[in-house]
């Protein structure tokens, strides 16, 4: 990465339009726009340059330091730009224009990317950007860093002084044109067709702002119309472009061009061969094959040509077919067969629509002969780099579902709940249950959790839903059929589920209890804050069925689970005993420290629900984040984290053994001042407690002009206190990350650990289709840590 040079200019404010940089004559400046994104180019063999601008607007003091990475179709980083913050003082104005030239060589046809990220400002409004290139195909996207809401992507215009075009692809149904921040003129903006001809002019009104609404065509054409502002300043809302609905066949593709000219069909050919690029390794002279996913983004059948491109001499690699029929919104996997060369050798997959031979694209596949770096422990921490994540890096190709985090049985096979299917390890093969046989009447289910629990005589469990039923799924047999227990209903709110699963040192001889979460208020003015019910489910074999019970309240003020990262513990039991944890809501005006966290044990055989016992205090208060998570050691010690969003977790050990009623120690923090989200918790043979959270750093590489999330471990010994985290990965981009990391534990107390890295920023995250999990282990308490091969799963 470079920090370029200042470049000033003497224009008050340049703004975005691309124009030809072989054409030596005057250009029109180049247009600026706020939020952040990037832009896609369609570019031809020969040299491609992008002029990049960059305008500090200088109204916070953040430091705002604009990162553009250039990508090619196979999504290889060509460059990694940076232009710094101009470093004048908050409040002073828009800073001078400085500028970045990026440039490459273009081998063969195909999409390249421009990303744009700033530093502190995942919204894009301490900036104006904007580019120029050669190019002549470009859409610009403009998209932000995620918001708790929904999505929306104003394109931000910022050109009074000049006539600027706003060209989109428009929606069939009926939409509506808002735009605000409009300069006073006699002149008004006005919407053209495909055919350039006239549709309305908006009516301004007083403060600035103009609304349109198109009324809906069924045989309109998918082709680029026209906003025109006489004056080249506005914020531009359009739906199915800025926003979306569930009717919208292109959501989440805030896709446009200030140039009609410069338009290319993305939105229909978006995702058009995925992967983009792959690395396998294999030994010299086996057969091997790779799969690459087409898919149709357009609403209509399209023909898919497919052919390989060697940048060298040819060696052993064929398709499996050359032409794909797909429908519309239709995916279909194309093979790409080869023998291992002896040497490292690449080949390119070209992807041509018939329908549109100008669009053409391809991604990459590199074969590398040996072992992959992936049966090496890591070098910690893992660091992705933008569009460089495992297999990049390392070569990791899983052959295990990664769909979710793996749970084992207490033969110690692995099973994967993939919410349709549970996937299990038997004889060295992977064997997929559906959860809608014939054993459920030919109900069909999706899993309300992502857990798995066990019993020693080889049962599986697990909650499913159907519709707004709920039930318990139950196999006798290991995982091959499934039968269905019915919860009682609750039907007027929304509810999740927890279930009982191994954590360490937890388990019973029957069915797992089970809690369940029922919303009954919600807080408009507090996001976070949620009022539910708790009810506890303690289910028992009567015979060869089993009987769910009646539910037992816990509380009506607990805050909710969160679970989709960390995957938290609510439940543990052993014996008779059945220990839940729990977080709950307090007034908003109280003056508490954060969610009151609490414990209670409910006896099976009394069938006795104990006092609840507080532990401690989980900040802020009011926050669903802060569910809370609990586990027990050899000795039967309940220990519990009280969850925090942000602030250091709250930890409490009990102090009889197999029961919450019995005293508990002072709550003490996992640490001095880190920010930590999300519990992951488990116990392993030695009572060592395994905590995995996201912990927020500062100013610190790899991004050191802003703040970062990390997935870090840390470690309590039996008798020792908790140690600091150390990171295990860290994300490709600064500002928020999550990993919906879930840890779990196997019977030889080896850690598994689940994760898929999720940057804030919907440009990155929209480019690539599906999930980045990956699973990593550690077989010796976390010192080291590994990416997980197929034969580190014992059975």
């Amino acid at each position: 990465m470079r920090s370029l040079q200042v470049c000033r200019a003497s224009v008050f404010m340049l703004l975005f339009g691309m124009a030809c940089l072989a054409d030596e004559k005057a250009v029109e400046p180049v247009l600026h726009i706020g939020g952040t994104g990037g832009a896609y180019l369609l570019a031809e063999p020969g040299e491609l340059v992008i002029e990049l601008e960059k305008r500090d607007l200088n109204r916070s003091g953040r430091r705002a330091d604009l990162r553009a990475v250039l990508v090619g179709p196979d999504r290889q980083v060509l460059q990694d730009v940076t232009i710094s913050d101009d470093g004048q003082a908050r409040g002073s104005g828009p800073g001078p224009i400085q500028i970045a030239r990026l440039s490459t060589q273009v081998p063969r046809k195909g999409v390249y990317g421009l990303n744009i990220t700033v530093s502190n400002d995942r919204y894009g409004t301490e900036v104006t950007w904007g580019i120029r290139t050669n190019c002549t195909r470009y859409l610009i996207e403009t998209s932000r860093g995620h918001r708790d809401a929904r999505r929306e992507e104003p394109i931000v215009l910022v050109d009074p002084n000049r006539e600027r075009n706003v060209c989109f692809l428009p929606r069939q149904g009926k939409f509506g044109i808002e735009l605000s921040r409009l300069t006073e003129s006699t002149k008004m903006p006005a919407v053209y067709d495909d055919q350039d001809e006239l549709i309305e002019t908006l009516t301004g009104t007083a403060d600035g702002r103009a609304t349109t609404t198109v009324s809906a065509d069924p045989n309109r054409r998918t082709a680029p119309w026209r906003l025109h502002l006489p004056h080249g300043q506005a914020e531009v809302q359009i739906d199915g472009v800025t926003r979306w609905d569930g009717s919208d066949t292109y959501p989440n593709l805030p896709l446009w061009t200030p140039d009609a000219a410069s338009w290319f069909p993305l939105h229909e050919y978006r995702w058009l061969l995925t992967p983009y690029r792959r690395t396998a390794y294999g030994q010299t002279g086996n057969e091997q094959a790779i799969e690459f996913r087409v898919h149709n983004n357009a609403k209509e059948q399209r023909v898919i040509q497919l052919e390989l491109e060697f940048p060298d001499q040819p060696w052993k690699a064929r398709l499996a077919t050359r032409e794909v029929t797909l429908g519309g919104k239709r995916s279909q996997r194309v093979a790409v067969h080869y023998t291992m060369p002896d040497d490292q050798q690449v080949v390119h997959i070209r992807a041509t629509p018939v329908e549109a031979p100008e669009f053409s694209t391809y991604t990459t596949l590199t074969v590398v002969p040996g072992t992959a770096p992936t049966s090496e422990p890591l070098q910690l921490p893992l660091t992705l780099r933008a569009y460089e994540h495992e297999n990049e890096q390392l070569g990791y190709l899983p052959g295990y579902p990664v769909d979710n985090q793996v749970y084992f049985d207490y033969e110690n096979r692995p099973h994967v709940n993939k919410g349709s299917a549970i996937v299990r390890r038997r004889d060295g093969e992977w064997v997929e249950s559906s959860l809608s046989d014939a054993e459920l009447a030919g109900k069909s289910y999706g899993a309300a959790s992502t857990k798995i629990g066990f019993d020693p005589k080889g049962g599986v469990y697990l909650v499913g839903r159907t519709g707004r039923r709920a039930a318990m799924l139950h196999s006798a047999d290991g995982g091959k059929t499934f039968a269905d227990y019915s919860i009682p209903e609750r039907r007027e709110s929304s509810r999740s589920f927890d279930i009982e699963q191994f954590s360490g040192h937890n388990g019973s001889d029957g069915p797992p209890p089970i809690v369940r979460f029922t919303r009954t208020a919600s807080d408009p003015k507090r996001i976070w804050r949620r009022i539910n019910d708790l009810e506890l489910f303690v289910p028992e074999f009567d015979g060869d069925e089993i009987v769910i019970g009646e539910p037992i309240l816990l509380t009506t003020s607990c805050i909710g689970l969160s679970t989709h990262s960390g995957a938290p513990s609510s439940i543990v039991s052993r014996g008779s005993k059945v220990h839940v944890t729990w977080a709950e809501a307090t007034a908003p005006e109280a003056k508490v420290p954060g969610v009151p966290t609490y414990v209670v044990t409910y006896d099976r055989k009394t069938r006795t629900l104990g006092k609840p016992a507080l532990i401690g205090y989980g900040a802020p208060p009011n926050d669903i984040h802060n569910t809370p998570s609990i586990t027990m050691d050899s000795g039967g010690y309940l220990h519990v984290l009280a969850g925090t969003h942000g602030r250091p977790f709250q930890y409490a050990r009990s102090l009889k053994p197999n029961e919450a009623g019995g005293g508990w120690t002072d709550p003490v923090p996992t640490g001095g001042e880190w920010n930590q989200t999300y519990i992951g918790l488990v116990c392993d043979a030695n009572d060592t407690l395994h905590l995995v959270s996201r912990v927020w750093r500062y100013g610190e590489a790899p991004h050191p002009a802003s703040h970062f999330a990390t997935l870090a471990h840390q470690q309590k010994k039996a008798d020792g206190r908790w140690e600091s985290p150390k990171s295990l990965v860290v994300p490709p981009f600064s500002e928020y990350s999550v990993f919906y990391h879930r840890l779990t534990i196997d019977r030889l107390s080896r850690l598994f650990l689940s994760y898929d890295c999720w940057s804030t920023y919907w440009f990155y995250r929209t480019d690539y289709p599906g999930s980045r999990r990956a699973l990593m282990m550690s077989s010796d308490g976390g010192a080291h840590w590994k990416l997980v091969e197929t034969g580190d799963f014992i059975r």
